[in-house]
C-alpha cells in the first residue's frame, strides 16, 4: 500500500484541511499519514474559533520519522499559516522527497481575487518557491495570479491567456501544473462546448501538453472543497491513475458532493457532505 504524508491544519468541526484529506485518502486505498500544523476549534468562517500552532512540533516529528526511516510515496501539503512553516516545507521535502517520492503543493491561500487574511503579497511569492520544489501543484487562479505578480482575471481572458499562466507557473520550477477554477465567457477556438461551464487548464512542461475538463458550475459555494479537491487527486494518483484521470475525477466528486448537500433542504452551510458521495469516489476509483 501506498503511503503519503499531508501537511496542514485541523479544524475540530468544518469540512476541510486534514478532516477531509484523512478519510478521503485513506478511502481510496492509501495510506494516509498527518502531520499537523494548527489545531482549530472550527475553520475560520465560524465566529469566535480557538487556534493552537504547531510549528513548533513540526521539526521534532520529522526527526523522529528520519530516525525510524520512515519513507513516504508522496508529500501533500496544504494551508501553511507562516513563513516559518513554508521553509520547515522546504527542509521537510529534502528530508523526504526524491525521486520515488511525488511532491503535491496546494498553495491554500486566496480565493476569487483576493488573499486570505493575514497573508500578503510577499508571502504569496515565498509560496511560489516552495511550488518550486514541487512536482505538481494545484492553484485556483487567484492563488496563481498572487504567486506570479499579475493582476488577477475574474473574466474576460481567453485559451491563450490561460496557457501563459500555466507557463509562467512552470518556470516557478514545478513539472506539472493543474490550475482550477477556469471559466470563459464564450465558446474558444479549440474548446468548443464550455459556455456555462467551469473546470481545470493543466500543463505538463515535460510533455508540453496542455490539456483541459469542464464541468457543470454549481449554484453553491462551500468551504473546502479545494481541500477535497486536491485529496483526491493525490488518492488517485498513487492509485496508479494519469494526472488527466486524477483531476478528472477529483472535480467530478467535488460536484457530486455539493449536490449530496444541496439534496437537503436544511443543509450544511460550514462544508460539503462528502461523506455521502463516498460510495461514488470508491467506485470510480475501482
Amino acid at each position: 500500500m501506498k503511503r503519503i504524508i499531508t501537511i496542514q491544519d485541523i479544524s475540530c468541526v468544518g469540512k476541510c484541511s486534514l478532516t477531509v484529506a484523512l478519510p478521503i485518502i485513506s478511502a481510496m486505498g492509501v495510506e494516509a499519514c498527518v502531520l499537523p500544523t494548527a489545531v482549530l476549534s472550527t475553520h475560520t468562517a465560524f465566529k469566535g474559533f480557538t487556534f493552537r500552532d504547531l510549528t513548533s512540533d513540526i521539526q521534532p516529528i520529522c526527526d523522529h520519522w528520519k530516525q525510524e526511516k520512515i519513507h513516504f510515496d508522496a508529500i501533500y501539503t496544504g494551508y501553511l499559516g507562516s513563513f516559518e512553516q513554508l521553509d520547515l516545507m522546504h527542509k521537510l521535502i529534502s528530508d523526504f522527497g526524491g525521486k520515488d517520492t511525488l511532491t503535491i503543493v496546494d498553495p491554500c491561500m486566496a480565493d476569487n481575487g483576493k488573499l486570505y487574511p493575514g497573508f500578503t503579497q510577499e508571502f504569496a511569492f515565498a509560496m511560489a518557491k516552495l511550488c518550486g520544489k514541487a512536482d505538481v501543484i494545484v492553484p485556483n487562479l487567484t492563488e496563481a495570479s498572487f504567486m506570479l505578480g499579475i493582476e488577477y482575471k475574474a473574466n474576460g481572458y481567453d485559451e491563450d491567456y490561460i496557457k501563459g499562466i500555466l507557463k509562467d507557473l512552470v518556470k516557478l520550477g514545478a513539472k506539472k501544473v493543474v490550475l482550477k477554477g477556469v471559466e470563459f465567457e464564450e465558446d474558444q477556438k479549440d474548446l468548443k462546448g464550455v459556455k456555462g461551464k467551469i473546470g481545470i487548464a493543466s500543463y505538463d512542461a515535460q510533455t508540453d501538453e496542455f490539456k483541459w475538463y469542464f464541468h457543470e458550475k454549481c449554484p453553491q459555494s462551500f468551504h473546502g472543497t479545494g481541500d477535497i479537491f486536491a485529496s483526491v487527486l493525490t488518492g488517485a494518483l498513487m492509485r496508479g491513475k494519469t494526472l488527466e484521470q486524477s483531476y478528472s475525477l477529483a472535480a467530478d466528486y467535488v460536484v457530486q458532493s455539493i449536490k449530496e448537500t444541496l439534496s437537503h433542504k436544511d443543509y450544511n452551510w460550514y462544508g460539503v457532505d462528502f461523506e455521502a458521495a463516498m460510495p461514488y469516489l470508491i467506485k470510480r476509483i475501482n
